[in-house]
This record gives structure tokens, C-alpha cells and sequence, in this order.
């Protein structure tokens, strides 16, 4: 099963501070990614989650200060295909890690991570995998389990797999997804990594050492209640897909639950945290 997408493109005149200001309020809709733009940004939402006057809700669009210009079309999950292959190039995390597809010739890195990314999330290349990986590498991962939710190309439950996990569990709730993952999974020889379709955690007791969350701002604070509900005593969550702005919001509502902020990163205006269960 493919998924279609719908992109926005917007240009912004002036283009600064209004392509931030716009930013934050795409978010409130069920756009998955985003992606700056020399004149103001582009914005992605799978058509299953697209509706008339999608945009009736962006107050910025009425805002006599600027200038806003948009357009929108279909993309195809072939032409994104396309895009992706045409443009992806091997991006190294650090002196063990290197991101490549399997067109690539080999680094000779302790960690190759073959990616042939289609129309998934998660090659290394935005700021919020790449600081994902990085807070990964500085675990140790050793016969532990771990949890990959929002899991896109499979690329952080590879990882964990290299690294020595005992256990990898992966969910994606698009089909999409699953299928690459399942792909890149086989591709790398990971063996024990199980992958799943669905938006909720199955398990429903302390399960995992570690815990990958990269996927945006509104899911995570509603999911939170159920990673710490899952993650071991002193265990690692390691969260991504939102702003600097967010980390007070996200900080009180990792505190409710018991989850405590030990490490912020930061790439441009994205952030990832590892929190520590306890």
C-alpha cells in the first residue's frame, strides 16, 4: 500500500521572522514534515489527513504585515521516490557512523546504516534524526530492548540493532513506512528487529531500556503518558520533532509522568531531549 502526499509552498515576503511565525501555526494541522525554503517553506500532509479549507484555520494567511503566496499539488509516491534518490548523499554522524544507501560504496564505519529512504522520514540528513542518532551513539545499548515509535525508514531501530540491542521493536502508522522499514531492515541483516503497524505501544508493563521518539510536538505530548509507562526505571527516553520554544511545554509534561531532562540538544531552531525514567 502507497500513500499519497499533499505539499504546500509557500513564499513569504518578508521572509523573516514571518516563516517561523507560520511554522508554528502549520503545526496545529496534521502536517508530518517541513522544510525551509530560500523564499519562505514547504509543508507535507498525507492526503488521508487533508480536508476542504485546510488552511481556514492559519490567521497568518490574513495578516496585512506580509505578503504570503501558496501553492499546492499531489505528489506521488513514485516522484517523491525520485526526489529522494536523486538527492540523497552519505552523511556521516560522527567518526563511527555513517548514513548511505546501498548505491553507495562503504566507509569502512564500525556503524554503516544502509537507508534507501522512499517516502519515509528518517535518513540522518534533518537536524532532528541527525541529533537523534547522535544521543543514540552516546548510549550504551548492549543487550538492551528498545522501542522505535514513529520509526519512518527504521533508521534509529537499525542503530540500536548495530549497537548491540537484545530486542528492537519498531511502530509506524503508516503502511508505507512499515514496508521501508521492513526493507532497510533486511538490508542492514537485522534480525531482531520487529516492526509493527499501529499508533499505540502493545506492550503494557516496563518493557524497555530505551525509548525513540521522533515525531512532533502534539503526538508526543500525548503519547508521553504511555512511554512512561513503558520505559524502565532509570531508563533512556530520547525525544525529537520539535522547536526550542516547545522545550518548557515538553519539560512540564515530562515531569508529570516522572521523566526527568538530562540532555538537550539543539540544531538550528530543533531541539532533542534524553530524559531519564526516575
Amino acid at each position: 500500500m502507497t500513500q499519497t502526499y499533499i505539499g504546500y509552498y509557500f513564499k513569504i515576503s518578508p521572509k523573516s521572522p514571518w516563516d517561523e511565525i507560520l511554522l508554528a501555526q502549520l503545526q496545529d494541522l496534521p502536517f508530518e514534515s517541513f522544510e525551509m525554503s530560500e523564499t519562505g517553506l514547504n509543508a507535507y500532509v498525507a492526503e488521508k489527513d487533508h480536508f476542504e479549507s485546510f488552511l481556514s484555520s492559519i490567521s497568518l494567511l490574513e495578516n496585512k504585515e506580509l505578503k504570503i503566496e501558496y501553492t499546492s499539488r499531489s505528489i506521488e509516491p513514485e516522484n517523491w521516490n525520485t526526489k529522494w534518490e536523486e538527492a540523497f548523499e552519505p552523511i556521516e554522524i560522527n567518526s563511527d557512523c555513517v548514513i548511505r544507501a546501498d548505491f553507495h560504496p562503504s566507509f569502512n564505519k564500525q556503524y554503516e546504516l544502509l537507508i534507501n529512504p522512499k517516502m519515509s522520514f528518517g535518513t540522518g540528513h534533518h537536524q532532528t534524526t541527525h541529533m537523534m542518532l547522535e544521543l543514540a551513539l552516546s548510549l550504551s545499548l548492549k543487550k538492551k530492548t528498545v522501542l522505535d515509535m514513529g520509526c519512518g525508514t527504521g533508521i534509529l531501530a537499525i542503530l540500536a540493532s548495530k549497537m548491540g540491542a537484545e530486542v528492537v521493536d519498531a511502530i509506524d502508522c503508516d503502511p508505507w513506512c512499515v514496508e521501508n522499514a521492513k526493507e532497510n531492515f533486511t538490508k542492514n541483516q537485522c534480525q531482531n528487529i520487529t516492526v509493527t503497524l499501529g499508533q499505540k505501544i502493545l506492550k503494557k508493563v516496563p518493557s524497555y531500556d530505551v525509548i525513540f521518539a521522533n515525531i512532533n510536538r502534539n503526538v508526543l505530548l500525548e503519547q508521553l503518558p504511555s512511554y512512561a509507562k513503558v520505559l524502565r526505571p532509570k531508563g533512556s527516553l530520547l525525544l525529537s520533532g520539535f522547536y526550542k520554544k516547545d522545550i518548557p511545554i515538553v519539560k512540564e509534561r515530562c515531569n508529570r509522568f516522572g521523566l526527568q531532562i538530562v540532555e538537550t540538544k539543539q540544531k538550528e531552531s530543533w531541539c532533542a531531549l534524553r530524559c531519564k525514567n526516575g
